[in-house]
């Protein structure tokens, strides 16, 4: 429901190339023979049958630019760096003993890769050219949850330490409540989008709809939209680009349902009516289509602000919406755009705030939002306090592909949070009250 840029694009980022080389850790070290070394008289290694496609479910840690290069579509490729660990995700409903392979090849000569699990680690050594599966061994799971495997590169003959498809599981940890992404990789990798959804507290026709914004220190991630003030027919909030860009993104969708904007007919085309200063305004599409607009601001963690927007259905079946925003930083209000929907006669609907990654790289971290004193207006004049919401979330998480979702109350504010693989999650539904704040002061005649 939000978009990177006006091309829908990714960031794309190439990989430093060097030999690979490093130094083992962990609290316990074991050296593991592939089937290809193992002679007549020594016992056949476990073949396990549950394979978690690397592709999907691994990064390279806290690095999104390495994430990109060696995460390939087909597993983990280009793997070069020592210093580059790669992680793995998986959710196991129980405790027990997780036994581990990986479907692995070198391209020539040895590999020597460490693989670590809750604190223990174990070395395998890979000299197969051609895929197949390696036994690495069992490891004890004390808590069920997300367990994070880690692999390291010791030593490699050849310029990358090895090419991984998956990582084969099993044992007694392992069963029907084992949970990881399977399919729709690059929606699961980009990690489950979280909603508030706000019920009217009245049966009048809303005009304006306010709300405050906070995201905290350290939780501004790289691909993340913070949705401030959803709304039936489009959405208003701020995201972070880029290590050096930030913006304020106000969309309304075309009437016309098409993922290509190319496609709208004229008639259901969303028109811009008038755009505030350094305003960029164009069209989106991937997710809906329709009118776009943002402004580049340096927005900071941990300081709060302000969103306000605005309805108004016209005589002549359309809809015009306005949205302003307030940066405490200069302490006025800045007009975004003014776009009108055409087939539209409604005021403000189904009103809600959301939390999102566009990035898949980014997939691994966590990143929060605290939404607070949120209003609405009727047509009539009445300001009325949002004080109720209730907790859902979209397809990823409904596909039980990610599990690190959340929601609920925090310093008086409404909150979510999403990514990172944590594992207090909250359930589909779940309601949550705040108490009344001091109704916004504002002089709408003033507005820019």
């Amino acid at each position: 429901m939000r978009h990177q840029s006006l091309a829908g694009t990714a960031l794309l980022f190439l990989s430093l190339l060097q030999t690979g080389c490093g130094s083992s850790g962990g609290t316990s070290s074991a050296t593991v023979t592939t089937p290809a070394q193992q002679t007549p008289s020594q016992p056949q290694t476990p073949q396990l049958s549950i394979k978690v496609p690397t592709a999907a479910n691994s990064w390279v840690e806290g690095n999104s630019k390495e994430t990109e290069s060696i995460i390939q579509t087909n597993g983990i490729r280009n793997w070069r760096r020592s210093s580059d660990t790669i992680v793995t995700y998986l959710r196991l409903g129980k405790t027990g003993e997780l036994e581990l392979a990986l479907n692995a090849k070198v391209l020539s000569g040895t590999s020597a890769l460490e693989v670590s699990l809750g604190g223990v680690s174990k070395k395998v050594e890979l000299s197969n050219t051609a895929l197949q599966q390696v036994y690495v061994g069992k490891f004890s799971v004390s808590k069920p949850g997300y367990q994070k495997i880690v692999l390291r590169g010791i030593s490699a003959s050849a310029e990358v330490f090895a090419d991984i498809n998956d990582i084969f599981i099993g044992g007694s940890a392992v069963g029907s409540d084992s949970y990881f992404i399977k399919d729709e990789f690059y929606w699961g990798r980009r990690g489950p989008s979280v909603h508030l959804n706000y019920p009217s507290p009245t049966n009048a026709a809303v005009e304006y709809f306010y709300s405050e914004l906070t995201v905290p220190a350290g939780q501004d991630v790289i691909g993340s939209y913070y949705m401030a003030n959803g709304f039936g027919q489009g959405y208003f909030g701020i995201q972070v680009n880029s290590a050096s860009e930030r913006r304020v993104l106000f969309s309304v969708w075309s009437p016309y349902e098409t993922d290509d904007p190319s496609k709208i007919p004229p008639e259901d085309r969303v028109q811009l009516l008038r755009k505030g200063p350094e305003v960029q305004t164009g069209e989106f599409g991937n997710e809906g289509s329709g009118g776009q607009s943002y402004l580049v601001y340096p927005w900071r963690a941990d300081n709060t602000y302000k969103f306000l927007l605005k309805a108004k259905p016209g005589d002549n079946n359309s809809t015009d919406y306005s949205a302003w925003f307030y940066a405490p930083e200069q302490a006025s209000w800045r007009l975004i755009a003014s776009f009108r929907r055409p087939k539209t006669q409604t005021w403000l609907t189904h009103h809600h705030a959301f939390l999102e990654n566009f990035i898949p790289e980014a997939g691994q971290f966590s990143r929060e939002a605290q939404y607070g004193n949120g209003w609405i207006r009727t047509a009539a004049g009445e300001w009325l306090p949002l004080q109720q919401a209730s907790f859902s979330y979209d397809d990823t998480a409904k596909r039980q592909s990610r599990w690190d979702y959340q929601g609920g109350v925090k310093n008086g504010r409404f909150y979510l949070k999403n990514g990172g693989f944590f594992d207090d999650f909250t359930t589909y539904g779940s309601k949550f009250s705040r108490e009344a704040t001091a109704a916004p002061v504002l002089d709408l005649t003033q507005l820019p």
